[in-house]
């Protein structure tokens, strides 16, 4: 395992950590715990500027499926090390604002944190990943963290309509760039980004090249709120400050910017590609810019402003896409400018507006509001945050000596050469793209006027405020005084960024214009003459201040958005129109009846098999292999049919259950005839333990009363049943006589000692060649478990987090207890003894985790039957839904572990020791995960033994 597997980890275990720990914090703020975390991998990241540079950033590889192509790949080139040192760097200072943000007395800091770290790993996830379904595995994890932190103030509407906004349209367009994913590695061959990248030329002409670049697109706009997707955006201003601070101005909104750079190489040159990223770019742009100065809420305004810069950055990309064009002539040299801009705006873009961004918040945290109708005159009462407020408002607008400045320079540049092109019929076209520009950025120049003078100039209006504004805490302002510096810095020493950023970012997004062993040359000057582009800044000015100054005096201007006809409003009727007909939908066949169901599923389960087995040809059965029944069988088989065709005729509960145990056992004997002790076993304990589920169930329902059931009622059963069984038989004795391949038990018997140290084969299987398919089980399990719990809670009024208070004692009908506690205390201790023993001994003879943990339940259960709950609780006083979640984190880590020795998730390993009174013995990794299988399954079975015997 690397380094840089280890920064993208790190967070995501110490989100773990910060949970179990952070709760418990009295007297600190969990962020001071947090801040080491961005800390340590920003400075990381720094260390490996030169070695970037260098071009020595590498691949490196952690196996994980190699069968299907996916490993945990990870690749640090230029681009990936800018958008790395932006997630930790604004993360770092993001962490600090909080500490001082957030009131550990009054809000879940541990979870603001929880949350926080998920989405810093998951990001880090994405630009540093070089397979597609795992960069996809984190894009999805960066949707579902930032919904969580959306979402933090659950208790506000606008907070849980804002969070699941943005989790429906970025999901959408994360599962449409999934399918593009599937179609590039179907051309391609490979889940790397990088061979994707090294085949571009003999992908192009592919029928699903342009169908996955267009899905590609989808995932990258609805991230990075692209014009129409970018509704969820300002609607997530709900969330806190450091949050909208982080996410919605320097990391989660570049994840689609990020998407289109690294893809670049593989469609840039095409005229779609062009049109679709340039075009969605300047609409956006405009358009933001637009709505932002007609926002009177400052986070609102902020929002629509990061919209317009989006634009602005997915435009620069869409236009210095068209350098692929030019590959090898002078002409190229115009295009790739467009490319340096996009990625210096993109720099520039994190530091102005995280700066504003923590002005904002300290503005709605001193003075209770964010309303410009409310503010005004400020600046004498927080001087610092206003120059903050001027630095960063100022860059934003583009204006001398800051860093937006240049790169708004060199965004003119850009658009006035598109206007020169005269290809894919832009030179009709062009001419646009520069006006669209310069409007967009006259309208950029106003809002950050109104953020500025509206906010701290003008006459104060304390009558109207929730506080006594003040200058903020010093804690407050660190954040936002580091950007504010940076914005000046960057703006006069902008080649600081041209030698260790923005060069080796180019050449991760222009790789096709280098030849070997060259590098780009960037170089960023303050001042070139009285050029056009000046021109333009200066036309800028004068329109954006007459436009400023008569903006509060003209309807028109300043009028909202009419509300009928709005996007936003498509979507609420959209999804209240999906609600509607699914709901519609599911009522037609939800009917709340059990038998309904097992109808709809078992009669699509015959049709279909049916129409498989026809499509086929039939099924060939051939007898001859088959061994003769023998007589012991034969009773066993007759017992066991006997069993099940009285069973629908009974009318006694309690006999009904100790019949559909019979036949329970009389598959055990079979297994027992058969020589598969383990399978025996488990069935037997199967059996007892749900047995007892069956009586527990009953216990709570209404007394059974006789009612004339209809002749049809059971005929249908009878044809369902009967026909379900037919179609079973006919697969099972037709797989068995014609099969396709050799069968796999013998590569099992042969390699379960030489390659995981097992002698019992079952075992091996379950924890060592079948390792994935256990541990999803046992995930599923525990999840069937916590459903079971919360629904039973949520029914019977109780606290979820709780037991309750009301119980029962749970006993047999009609048992001597003084005779069946007398018989527990020694056969509970003789269950245990077995069942420790067929855990340890698992690996090598009959048991393991699985039948071990079963026996372990079947002893608790006894202990509660014979005692009753509330004593067994408190003799074995265990959260047992705790000792679930262990259970699976021992498997996951278990599996995990293999990642340090570079091998496969879940490899196992084994070897012998030589130890004090053993002797030699054999050591096997399994055993840890049996471990996590055994604690997982006693969990699992007494949460819904208890759940389920409670008096409700």
């Amino acid at each position: 395992m690397s380094l840089l597997h280890i920064a993208i980890l790190a967070p995501l275990f110490y989100a773990i950590l910060t949970g179990i720990i952070g709760i418990k914090l009295k007297g600190i703020h969990t962020g001071w715990l947090v801040l080491p975390v961005p800390t340590v991998i920003f400075g990381f990241f720094l260390s490996m500027i030169p070695i970037v540079q260098q071009g020595n950033g590498g691949l490196h590889e952690l196996p994980w499926i190699p069968s299907l192509g996916i490993n945990f790949s990870v690749y640090l080139d230029g681009l990936s090390l800018l958008f790395s040192l932006l997630i930790s760097g604004i993360g770092m200072l993001v962490v600090l604002y909080s500490i001082y943000y957030l009131d550990k007395k009054r809000e879940a800091v541990h979870r603001f944190y929880v949350y926080l770290l998920i989405f810093m790993g998951a990001m880090l996830g994405v630009v540093l990943s070089d397979n597609m379904m795992v960069l996809y595995g984190f894009w999805e994890l960066t949707s579902i963290s930032s919904f969580l932190l959306i979402a933090f103030w659950y208790n506000r509407e606008r907070s849980r309509y804002g969070a699941l906004k943005s989790m429906l349209i970025t999901v959408f367009g994360g599962l449409a760039m999934f399918t593009g994913f599937l179609m590039l590695s179907a051309m391609a061959g490979s889940l790397s980004v990088r061979e994707v990248i090294a085949q571009t030329g003999e992908i192009v002409g592919e029928p699903l090249f342009l169908p996955a670049m267009i899905l590609i697109l989808l995932g990258a706009f609805t991230k990075s709120a692209q014009f129409p997707f970018h509704i969820w955006l300002p609607d997530a201003m709900e969330a806190p400050t450091p949050v909208s601070a982080y996410l919605h101005s320097a990391t989660m909104v570049k994840a689609g910017i990020y998407l289109v750079a690294r893809f670049s190489p593989v469609f840039a040159g095409q005229p779609e590609w062009f049109w679709l990223v340039s075009g969605a770019g300047l609409c956006t742009l405009i358009y933001g810019s637009v709505r932002a100065m007609k926002q009177t809420d400052l986070k609102a305004l902020l929002a629509f402003s990061t919209i317009s810069q989006l634009g602005l950055i997915m435009s620069l990309f869409g236009l210095g896409s068209a350098s692929a064009f030019f590959t090898g002539s002078a002409d190229a040299l115009f295009y790739t400018k467009a490319t340096t801009a996009a990625v210096f705006h993109l720099i520039n873009h994190a530091t102005f507006k995280g700066a504003l961004f923590m002005v904002v918040g300290i503005v709605d945290h001193e003075t209770g509001t964010r309303d410009l109708r409310r503010l005004g005159g400020l600046m004498a009462l927080m001087p610092i945050t206003f120059t903050i407020a001027v630095i960063g408002a100022f860059s934003m607008a583009g204006l001398p000596p800051f860093n937006g400045f240049l790169s708004k320079e060199m965004f003119f540049t850009a658009v006035l050469q598109a206007a020169k092109m005269d290809f894919w019929n832009v030179q009709t076209w062009g001419v646009l793209i520069p006006v669209i520009a310069w409007i967009a950025s006259i309208f950029t120049f106003v809002y950050s006027m109104i953020l500025v003078f509206k906010t701290f100039l003008g006459k104060g209006k304390p009558e109207a405020l929730e506080k006594t504004p003040h200058e903020a805490p010093m804690g407050l302002l660190i954040s936002p005084v580091i950007l504010a510096s940076l914005v000046v810095v960057f703006g006069f020493f902008p080649n600081l960024l041209s030698y260790s950023l923005i060069e080796p970012a180019m050449a991760a997004v222009l790789p096709n214009m280098l030849s070997s062993g060259e590098q780009f040359d960037v170089h960023i000057t303050f001042w070139h003459g009285w050029n056009a582009e000046i021109f333009m800044t200066l036309g800028v000015i004068l329109i954006g201040i007459l436009i400023f100054l008569i903006f509060n005096k003209y309807r028109l201007l300043n009028s909202p958005w009419t509300e009928r006809f709005t996007l936003n409003r498509l979507y609420d009727k959209g999804l209240a129109g999906y609600e509607k007909g699914s709901s519609k939908v599911t009522k037609s066949y939800m009917t709340g009846s059990i038998r309904h169901y097992v109808i709809y599923i078992f009669a699509a389960f015959v049709l279909l098999l049916t129409y498989a087995i026809v499509d086929s040809g039939g099924v060939k059965i051939d007898t001859s292999g088959f061994a003769p029944v023998s007589f012991y069988e034969m009773v066993i088989i007759i017992s066991m049919i006997g069993s099940v065709l009285v069973l629908p005729f009974v009318k006694n509960r309690l006999i009904a259950i100790i019949i559909t145990g019979m036949s329970g056992y009389m598959v055990t004997l079979f297994f027992v005839l058969f020589r598969a002790p383990d399978l025996a076993l488990t069935q037997m304990i199967v059996e007892t333990v749900s047995v007892m589920l069956f009586l527990l169930c009953f216990y709570h329902l209404p007394k059974l009363r006789k009612e004339m059931v209809p002749l049809r009622f059971k005929w249908t059963n009878a044809i369902i049943s009967i026909a379900a069984g037919a179609v079973v038989t006919l697969l099972a004795l037709g797989a068995s006589s014609d099969r396709l391949f050799a069968s796999i038990s013998d590569y099992y018997i042969k390699e379960s000692y030489n390659l995981a140290g097992g002698k019992n084969i079952v075992n091996v299987i379950l924890v060592d060649f079948r390792g994935f398919d256990t541990m999803l089980e046992i995930m599923v399990l525990g999840i069937a478990a916590f459903g079971i719990y919360a629904l039973i809670k949520i029914d019977s009024g109780d606290e979820i987090i709780g037991l309750g208070d009301r119980r029962v004692d749970l006993m047999l009908p009609n048992s001597n207890d003084v005779i069946l506690r007398t018989i527990s205390k020694l056969v509970i201790f003789i269950i245990l003894t077995f069942a420790l023993y067929l855990f340890l001994s698992g690996h090598n003879n009959t048991g393991g985790g699985f039948i071990g943990g079963l026996m372990t339940a079947a002893a608790l259960v006894l202990l509660s039957m014979a005692f009753g709950m509330n004593i067994s609780e408190k003799i074995i006083p265990v959260n047992f839904r705790t000792m679930i979640a262990a259970g699976l984190l021992i498997a996951l880590l278990t599996g995990m572990g293999s990642f340090l020795f570079d091998a496969p998730f879940l490899s196992q390993a084994f070897d012998y020791f030589t130890l004090p009174l053993l002797g030699k013995t054999e050591l096997a990794t399994a055993v840890l995960f049996d471990l996590g299988v055994y604690l997982a399954v006693v969990g699992v079975t007494m949460t819904i033994i208890y759940s389920i015997g409670r008096d409700n």
